[in-house]
């Protein structure tokens, strides 16, 4: 079904020839308290061929009833079923047309307008018979307005994989050489974050190397102050991703940083059991990355174990039967390479504290129990993390627009 939203002035000619050209099969009039005559004229002669509904502007010079107006037309259409949309602004105030377009502008709506080279010199009205109807093209349409919307969106509710797909979209409109090249190297950008997210983090960093610079030269060249902000934003994070990279998978405070940012990003989107799963990870983690930092060997690899290494640890290191089996370990073993004051030594003073703050961490359906994990519990064993040393703090968040 083609509905016709139209804007009625005082004039019948114009939206008589739209009505003509367009033949649809539903029509929304558009008319102020002086243009309504006209609009019931136009119904009482043509109203047979189509469905009509008739909307009143109280003030025809407000730019925000004509757009709320506008509005209520679409629903309408959208009522009746409407496969395709057709807005003609010939008639009615300069605000009743400006309220329709930017009402209806990215909702894959076609604007027409009736005007004519031989005009009335006293009137400058089209002389009967001289209309002529145009189509005009959304612009937004072109532009990917819509679309570039959608990304961002996307992305702000770190939807990366969404995001993606409305990138793949732009890609499919025609672009300018720089268009082409600041989307194909944000396509990049976008899958490279995605990797990062899974803890690819080589192939996160093969991907937003290349096209992290890139993308931000093009949006720096255009002066678009919110793409750059977050690409800059972006390369600030990229040394840590360098730095996670270059250890080789050993077990690096900044690597403990990423997790606990990947945790945030999980509570962030409300997924609060993955989100105490990673922290129950990141407090094994802590033990891990202490001794790496004090010792300068792997706790989990005996290849990395010094002479001297207590063999009583050995069996409850490799295979512990859990994590507070682990602290326990660690705990001696700083004994017995006489460490004292170090941060697993504090975790094992808070053991009681962890111990009763981990019990929820049980009862999620992602460990051993059936419930769901809340904020509240989520937020209490980050605080618990996050307030025994300052190096445990999560990497900053992603940028947003």
């Amino acid at each position: 079904m083609k509905v016709l939203i139209l804007t009625v002035g005082t004039t019948r000619a114009p939206l008589e020839e739209a009505l003509a050209q367009h033949t649809p099969q539903g029509v929304v009039f558009l008319a102020s308290q002086a243009s309504h005559p006209v609009a019931a004229e136009l119904v009482r002669d043509y109203g047979g061929a189509f469905r009509h509904h008739t909307l009143l502007l109280e003030d025809a010079e407000s730019l925000l009833e004509s757009y709320q107006v506008a509005l209520k037309a679409l629903k309408k259409a959208l009522e009746w079923e409407a496969t395709a949309l057709v807005a003609d602004l010939t008639g009615g105030t300069k605000p009743m047309a400006a309220g329709l377009v930017l009402a209806l502008t990215g909702r894959g709506v076609v604007f027409s307008y009736v005007g004519g080279e031989r005009r009335d010199p006293e009137t400058g009205r089209v002389l009967p018979g001289a209309e002529r109807l145009r189509l005009l093209e959304d612009p937004t349409a072109r532009l990917g307005l819509k679309e570039w919307t959608a990304f961002t969106r996307a992305w702000n509710a770190l939807n990366l994989g969404a995001a993606l797909s409305e990138l793949e979209s732009l890609l499919q409109k025609p672009l300018s050489p720089s268009e082409e090249r600041f989307y194909q190297a944000l396509k990049g950008v976008v899958e490279g974050l995605m990797e990062w997210d899974r803890f690819r983090h080589e192939k996160a960093l093969a991907l937003l190397a290349p096209n992290l610079p890139l993308a931000l030269a093009v949006a720096e060249a255009w002066g678009h102050g919110a793409k750059v902000r977050v690409l800059r934003g972006l390369e600030d994070l990229l040394p840590h991703l360098r730095a996670i990279v270059g250890a080789g998978g050993r077990p690096t405070f900044t690597l403990l940083q990423d997790l606990l940012a990947n945790a945030e990003r999980r509570a962030e989107v409300g997924r609060f059991d993955d989100a105490l799963a990673r922290l129950y990870r990141a407090l094994e983690l802590v033990l891990e990355a202490d001794i790496h930092e004090r010792l300068g060997f792997v706790l989990k690899d005996p290849r990395t174990w010094p002479e001297g290494f207590p063999e009583s640890l050995w069996e409850r290191i490799l295979k512990p039967r859990g994590l507070m089996d682990l602290l326990d370990a660690a705990f001696d073993l700083d004994l017995a390479f006489g460490q004292k004051g170090t941060l697993a030594q504090r975790l094992y003073g808070q053991k009681n504290r962890l111990q009763a703050l981990l019990q929820m961490r049980h009862q999620s359906i992602l460990a051993h129990g059936t419930r769901p994990v809340e904020r509240e519990e989520y937020e209490r064993v980050k605080g618990f993390l996050t307030g025994l040393d300052e190096r445990l703090k999560p990497l900053p968040p992603w940028p947003k627009f």
